[in-house]
């Protein structure tokens, strides 16, 4: 079952809590990338760049697309270096 991004008050997605954001043009879209340490990663992930596990405890980076609607939904977690790629 995927997971549902929790709005807050006005529609606005909930402020995800880590490193610090920024925003990068790829693919011919505007992308929000949060850098995870691996001190706060405590779960399980699948990167979608090579499709292994991404472990607990490993720095990795969160994405997802800021130009369109529902962008939120579309969060993933990459391995830094695929994100890089």
């Amino acid at each position: 079952m995927s997971r549902k991004n929790r709005r807050m008050a006005g529609g606005e997605a909930r402020p995800l809590f880590g490193g610090a954001l920024s925003y990068v043009e790829r693919g011919g879209r505007r992308w929000a990338v949060r850098a995870i340490s691996g001190s706060s990663a405590t779960k399980t992930y699948r990167c979608p760049g090579c499709n292994q596990e991404i472990r607990p405890g490993t720095a990795h980076v969160v994405a997802w697309p800021v130009d369109e609607v529902g962008g939120g939904d579309e969060r993933r977690h990459w391995h830094s270096g695929c994100w890089r790629r």
